[in-house]
């Protein structure tokens, strides 16, 4: 669904935004309680069965805007319940982060096989002959399917013709990787929040857009207006998510206009990661340990801490290229605020270890990022650019892409030690994490180097992005070769990265 305008987007973007112009205007967020009529706008719904539902959600989507937790349905509460709290300049999230709006949920179908009109009723009745248990037969012209006789083992729609029967499962289900997603008994959509390793990809997937992340809007332009020196430090994958006009000059301009004094590319601490990663393969593997798997992708690396505990030892202890990054800039501008603006859900989650927390205040996605540009009214077309981010390698530009990462490290390695071979493996989207990792454990990559990716796609597909994945793949590719600094062996930083682990 990314990239694809929809009402869903639509909402999303008006609930930022209006969060955003809230805070600009001094944070009195006594206002907030007008906001789901600023959203939902009229005395007619848009797309529910009634004005008053599409406005309860949209004040739960407020409250989740600010990091505030979903209320109860069963009792009495204001939508400003607990915001004075929420609205300060130094606020972190409070677990869970991923959160279904249970009265927005569809109660989407799960795993059901169900004949269409697409039916012909043709002779050879394909369908029911293949039918271990007889569960197909012809009702009124019809192949009809019984529901407590199905096994869901799918021969019957391989079986027809026509491709007259469908599978239907519930969207946010298919999406989740880690099986964290079941039922309440109604039927609703809920996260099993021990499972969840806060992907997102339940969230972009959802139809209905009932399934919501935390966030920190509020409190990053609280800390600007504070007058905190707060740094942004952007992901690689940012190139071209705010429009074709979004240069690198024009995003830093827009970005100062935000209030942020600095603006910093990640791609800088993912040339320190490369670097401390190819020294790590080159130290462990296979001497201390049999492969080693990469470090940056959150998601991936809970999902092995909880489905494969005994292999955690092979993840590199390298620090994340978010994490290098804030480092370094907390040492450059002690007393400074950073901002970590990106993709991703997960880093929300790994921002708010006790182990990170001093070095990232604040995570932003870039859809979170366009509500503050909308509150600010600015305009890519026409603003001003300034100076170009020139930093970053292309190597740590490419850790925004699937492979990119692996390829990174590998290129390092074959440059600094040509007579060392190496083997890489990867996976993108958590269900072929989990088979990697499978094959890992049972000794198939013994001597490799493992990249996975929770997003299909790696993090041009992450949950808080706004370009279709195949597209922001090619503009990250051709801002790839917009810089002469091409191995991380040309960073400015090459021989920063180890003092900022100790």
């Amino acid at each position: 669904m990314r990239g694809i305008p929809s009402l869903i987007t639509d909402i999303r973007k008006k609930v930022f935004t209006e969060v955003a112009k809230m805070a600009y205007a001094g944070g009195d967020y006594s206002r907030a309680e007008d906001l789901p009529y600023v959203i939902v706008p009229g005395d007619q719904p848009l797309h529910r069965e009634s004005v008053f539902l599409e406005r309860a959600i949209a004040g739960e989507r407020v409250r989740l805007a600010m990091g505030l937790p979903i209320r109860p349905v069963q009792t009495r509460t204001l939508m400003t319940e607990g915001m004075d709290a929420a609205a300060v300049a130094e606020q972190y999230y409070e677990p869970p982060l991923i959160n279904i709006i249970s009265y927005a949920c569809h109660i989407c179908p799960t795993n059901q096989y169900r004949v269409t009109e697409s039916c012909q009723n043709c002779l050879a009745a394909s369908c029911q002959k293949v039918c271990p248990k007889d569960a197909v037969s012809f009702v009124n012209g019809k192949s009809h399917i019984d529901p407590d006789k199905c096994i869901k083992c799918g021969k019957c729609a391989k079986a027809c013709s026509y491709n007259a029967i469908i599978h239907l499962e519930r969207p946010c289900q298919a999406a989740c990787g880690m099986d964290a997603i079941g039922a309440d008994d109604h039927g609703r959509a809920v996260i099993d929040q021990e499972k969840c390793v806060a992907c997102g990809q339940c969230l972009v997937s959802c139809p209905f857009g009932a399934i919501v992340d935390k966030g920190q809007i509020f409190q990053v332009i609280q800390s600007i207006l504070k007058g905190d020196k707060v740094i942004a430090i952007v992901a690689p994958a940012f190139i071209g998510q705010f429009g074709k006009h979004s240069t690198p000059g024009k995003f830093i301009a827009a970005m100062k206009q935000l209030g942020f004094a600095r603006v910093v590319e990640v791609a800088v601490g993912a040339d320190m990661c490369t670097i401390e990663e190819a020294k790590d393969f080159l130290e462990k593997v296979p001497g201390e340990q049999k492969y080693m798997a990469t470090s940056c992708c959150p998601a991936w690396h809970s999902m092995i801490y909880q489905l494969y505990p005994s292999e955690a030892k092979n993840i590199s202890m390298t620090l994340t290229p978010m994490v290098f990054t804030a480092r370094l800039m907390k040492k450059e501008y002690p007393g400074c605020k950073v901002v970590f603006v990106g993709p991703c859900a997960a880093k929300k989650l790994e921002a708010i270890r006790e182990d990170i927390r001093s070095d990232v205040d604040f995570v932003m996605t870039f859809e979170e990022l366009q509500g503050m540009f909308e509150a600010k009214e600015i305009d890519f077309e026409t603003i001003e650019p300034m100076y170009d981010l020139d930093e970053g390698t292309a190597a740590g530009r490419g850790f925004a892409v699937a492979g990119g990462v692996a390829k990174a490290v590998e290129n390092l390695i074959h440059e600094t030690h040509p007579e060392r071979e190496i083997h890489t493996a990867r996976a993108e989207g958590l269900r072929d994490c989990r088979k990697l990792m499978a094959l890992a454990k049972a000794g198939k990559y013994d001597g490799y180097l493992l990249e996975g990716m929770a997003c299909p796609g790696g993090c041009v597909a992450g949950a808080g992005t706004l370009l279709p994945v195949d597209l922001a793949a090619k503009v990250v590719s051709r801002y790839q070769t917009e810089t002469d600094r091409t191995s991380p062996t040309d960073s400015a930083y090459r021989n920063v990265g180890k003092s900022l682990e100790d």
